[in-house]
């Protein structure tokens, strides 16, 4: 198949939160999953897996520890979700996404096995199912010498949780994907937990004593602790980014430069840091790290992409992750007095348009332009525009992001600072329409 042919294939899937959603009876497990993987040989066990989880950060604490892990040599596998432009963003080697060609033979082949495994039934495996046991195959076939695993939905029943980490992260837990993995936290931590692997070493940045137990219970053969056993102990505003020390439990380092703007990406680059020293078991050349530090990226997050008018880009898709969002703006461009802001979201409990357009501040904004996601989940824009009205914010809205990004920028004067929010599918777009790749 050519890769139109082959993605169209995959989009003849459903999502498993779609299956989840359309049928009472259907119940997350592995068993479609782990058929898949051994009539293709278990490529998951063919190489050691870091296995990432958390309500928010995980992309952004996946690809800073890509950065810490291709700097110490090794050649690493990354698969992070979702994508901002590109599927193929997906499946990363060596922090280069797959080739169309490489992702169109992948999918081919699981097409094939799929006929073969599941034949004339029913059975099908869910979309991100397939992509899922690409990467794990396109990592063997490479090979790597590690990979970095990002979880999609949850953790214990997720595609991904087929692989064994000899490393687990949990980033925090919060009130997301609710109608699938809640409605408590303890409920989401339980769920989260799922990735950690009897005898593994655990990264838990999640420091609510009421759920610590609940990943303990996992039985990890050794746990580092945000707070106790390691820590940031500077945290500071630099022209460009933050200046870091991260004390960690193998070592300290100081003056750390992170060209990430807000102050919750020093957490994650800190995460990165500790599940890189628990793989390795020993600290990271302190001009490793710094060197590490000094290259990492996360498009889409806080993601400066215009001058005069600030254009930023930032991928809030939660109620925390809005919080995250306008305090970084608050701390670090405080000196723009004027805001306009461009805000798509997804439906769902926990992203509530009052809720989350007050996570975000939008009263300081002068006008709020609501569109909708390019996703059939994408919640209608009237309900913010309503939502922001209601909050006293002036609202419009604007049938697509790109129109949307466009009234933005025709409403803004030089001295303004536009914030394009609300969702990963918003900032991809937005990206696209800004021909900023």
């Amino acid at each position: 198949m050519q890769l139109g042919d082959a993605l169209a294939w995959l989009d003849s899937h459903q999502n498993l939160e779609r299956m989840l959603a359309d049928s009472r009876q259907a119940v997350p497990d592995l068993d479609r999953m782990r058929r898949l993987m051994d009539v293709m040989g278990d490529p998951q066990t063919t190489y050691p897996i870091i296995h990432l989880t958390g309500t928010n950060g995980k992309t952004s604490t996946a690809r800073a520890l890509t950065t810490l892990l291709l700097a110490k040599g090794l050649s690493v596998g990354t698969f992070t979700s979702p994508h901002l432009e590109r599927i193929n963003e997906r499946l990363a080697a060596d922090d280069q996404p797959v080739s169309d060609a490489e992702l169109a033979d992948l999918l081919s082949s699981i097409a094939d096995l799929e006929r073969l495994v599941f034949g004339d039934t029913n059975i099908r495996l869910t979309w991100f199912e397939i992509l899922t046991g690409a990467a794990y195959r396109w990592f063997a076939e490479r090979p790597v010498d590690v990979a970095v695993v990002e979880v999609g939905l949850g953790g214990r029943w997720d595609a991904t949780n087929v692989g064994d980490g000899v490393v687990a992260v949990v980033t925090n837990v919060g009130l997301d994907h609710m109608e699938f993995l809640g409605p408590t936290r303890a409920d989401i931590a339980k769920e989260k937990a799922g990735i950690i692997k009897p005898g593994s070493t655990l990264v838990l940045s999640e420091t609510s004593p009421e759920l610590i137990e609940t990943f303990e219970d996992e039985h990890p053969g050794t746990t580092h602790l945000k707070d106790r056993d390691f820590d940031l102990e500077r945290n500071d505003l630099a022209i460009g980014g933050r200046l870091l020390t991260l004390r960690t439990p193998q070592a300290s380092y100081e003056d750390v430069f992170l060209p990430l703007h807000g102050r919750h990406q020093a957490d994650n680059f800190l995460d990165a840091l500790v599940a890189a020293e628990a793989f390795f078991d020993r600290a990271i050349e302190p001009d490793l790290v710094a060197e590490a530090a000094a290259i990492t990226k996360s498009p889409g997050r806080l993601e400066v992409v215009g001058r005069r008018p600030l254009i930023i880009l930032d991928g809030a898709k939660n109620v925390p992750g809005a919080e995250a969002a306008a305090a970084a703006i608050d701390e670090e461009f405080a000196d723009v007095n004027s805001r306009i802001l461009v805000v798509g979201m997804l439906r769902g409990k926990g992203k509530e348009p009052e809720e989350m357009l007050h996570a975000l501040g939008v009263e300081k904004a002068r006008l709020l332009i609501a569109c909708p996601p390019p996703s059939p989940r994408a919640q209608p824009p009237e309900d913010l525009e309503k939502a922001a009205q209601a909050l006293g914010v002036p609202a419009l809205t604007a049938p697509s992001v790109e129109d949307a990004v466009g009234l933005a920028q025709a409403e803004a004067t030089e001295d303004d600072l536009i914030l394009v929010t609300g969702s990963l599918y918003v900032v991809g777009a937005a990206r696209a329409s800004l021909g900023f790749h």
